[in-house]
């Protein structure tokens, strides 16, 4: 019955369709060597299961054999009571099925509406299954290989053009590698997808841009614009930092106060401590000075004239004066007229070239929630002007390339108080209709608002020890107890389950390396090297 030999590790005992099946170790297969979250097949008379480990358990068929259990010399009787009086159980999850035969002709795997029968057969996964279910780089631009199932070196691809119809997220606790992974899927997106989709990276620690060192090693690895050139743009706040680090840069940034909204300091009341009563003080000073408003109520002087000219009360613009104050402290904050960054970036994005916005030492919390609110902001209305124009005269050229915006520490933004004010909120509610997503990577998934964490398609999700993160990054996912179990036996380091919107069904793999191979299968070549060399010294002795 079976297409090809695979290698057989037990057989279906029971189970049901709402809680998984059981199947019976063989007894010459170790339970040491079948690992949860492993991607295995369940061989029917009619259909082939593909299914996912999800428990293991050591059973006896009597007690009585566990209360005098065998010695270590007792290796006879160990080997005697093994497979028929003592044994393993593994718990699995089928998630896709497919009927026998109909691979022949173009069929695709579906989700599972029934089950096998008694005895069936259960094989590991081979290369053909794996690339049935996830396809592969050969097939399509659409498949980038992310990594590969464990014990196996077999490609998982993710499908690029479902995962950006979506926002997604990375998720995981410190040093489990997120941005590793953020990395990986970005490169992804600008090997395979250049043209179609343009990334904007908000870089809080200048780890995406030009190089970043590897964490635990003294190894530096190379960033997007080391793999890719022009294809990518590196814009900073902080010239003085990438010289430092002799990193060239593309972009200068430097924000205007007239750019600054009331808008984008709402959201900021936690960092600054403003009361509500503060932001409203603010509305009444955009009233009398529109655009300007910022500037003149920094200057200001004498604030209760200041109070009695724009109709607030003293002590509120007072306090509002004083906490947005720290603003000031901003190198990147100009009143210059000119220097207009904002369609420098619509440039930028309409062209297609990627955007990675480095903060250097600007690394402060409230810097990074108030760039990110300002830039975000003229995005989201950029994009919605662009839609609506390509929506009246749905000429191809007129529609918008898919913009990825990436964001760290997503939770200041996306929780419950914020979500509400931020654009991310909006963006991940309903911005996937104006070609914009949210690539969110956050180590607190459990502090970001459940309706836009319902919004979120694709998960990559490391190693997470809190129960509460846990029970977030698996909302609105159906049987999650398997995956619980999965998610909890996760390494630190280089291991991560994938679920939702770009694979047909979840599945815990070992992430690709991050190193020469990958920047050669990148197409960074010897003779790029050279040239981004030559670049560099060029950059760095003409700034």
């Amino acid at each position: 019955m079976r297409r090809d030999p695979r290698t057989r590790i037990g057989v279906i005992t029971k189970g049901s369709l709402v809680e998984g099946l059981e199947m019976k170790l063989d007894p010459h297969r170790s339970v040491e060597e079948v690992k949860a979250g492993k991607f295995v097949v369940v061989q029917g008379q009619q259909h082939e299961f593909f299914s996912m480990i999800t428990d293991l358990r050591l059973e006896a068929t009597s007690s009585q054999i566990l209360l005098q259990p065998p010695s270590e010399e007792e290796t006879v009787l160990r080997e005697v009571l093994r497979g028929k009086n003592t044994y393993a159980t593994i718990s699995l999850r089928p998630m896709l099925m497919l009927r026998i035969g109909e691979e022949a002709f173009g069929a695709e795997p579906q989700p599972v509406k029934t089950i096998p029968s008694h005895f069936a057969p259960v094989y590991e996964a081979t290369e053909e299954d794996v690339n049935r279910v996830f396809g592969g780089e050969s097939l399509a631009p659409r498949y980038f290989h992310i990594g590969t199932p464990l014990d196996m070196e077999t490609p998982v691809c993710l499908n690029l053009d479902r995962f950006v119809e979506r926002s997604n997220g990375i998720f995981g606790k410190t040093g489990t590698g997120k941005t590793f992974l953020t990395r990986l899927v970005l490169s992804g997106l600008i090997h395979r997808k250049h043209g179609e989709v343009v990334t904007f990276i908000f870089d809080m620690h200048s780890e995406y841009g030009w190089e970043a060192a590897q964490e635990g090693s003294d190894r530096f690895v190379k960033g997007l614009k080391w793999l890719f050139g022009d294809k990518v743009a590196i814009f900073t706040l902080d010239p003085e930092s990438a010289r430092r680090r002799n990193a060239p840069y593309d972009c200068e940034v430097r924000i205007r106060y007239e750019d600054i909204t009331v808008e984008d300091i709402a959201p900021l009341q936690d960092e600054l401590r403003l009361n509500q009563t503060a932001i409203e003080a603010a509305y009444l000073v955009v009233a009398q000075y529109g655009k300007h408003w910022l500037k003149a109520l920094l200057e200001a002087s004498n604030i209760k004239e200041f109070a009695e000219e724009v109709g607030a009360h003293p002590e509120s613009l007072s306090a509002l004066q004083r906490k947005l104050k720290r603003l000031e402290r901003f190198p990147f904050l100009t009143d210059n007229p000119h220097d207009d960054v904002l369609t420098i970036i619509r440039q930028y994005i309409e062209r297609g070239t990627h955007i990675v916005l480095e903060f250097g030492q600007q690394t402060s919390l409230l810097c990074y929630l108030l760039v990110a609110n300002i830039l975000a902001r003229r995005i989201h209305e950029m994009y919605v002007h662009q839609t609506e124009r390509y929506m009246a005269t749905q000429r191809p050229e007129e529609k918008p390339k898919h913009l990825v915006i990436v964001i760290e520490e997503a939770h200041k933004f996306l929780n419950p108080q914020a979500a509400k004010q931020t654009p991310f909120g909006a963006i991940a509610r309903e911005m996937r209709k104006y070609f914009v997503s949210l690539l969110v990577v956050d180590q607190r998934p459990s502090e970001i608002d459940d309706e836009v964490l319902s919004q979120i398609g694709t998960r990559i999700v490391a190693l997470l020890n809190d129960e509460k993160d846990i029970q977030a990054v698996l909302t609105g996912v159906s049987n999650t107890a398997g995956l619980r179990s999965v998610l909890a036996s996760l390494d630190t380091k280089q291991q991560a389950l994938i679920l939702g919107h770009a694979v047909p069904m979840p599945i815990v793999i070992r992430t690709r390396d991050y190193d020469h191979r990958f920047y050669e299968a990148m197409g960074y070549t010897a003779e790029r090297a050279r040239e981004q060399t030559r670049r560099m010294v060029e950059e760095l002795f003409s700034s």
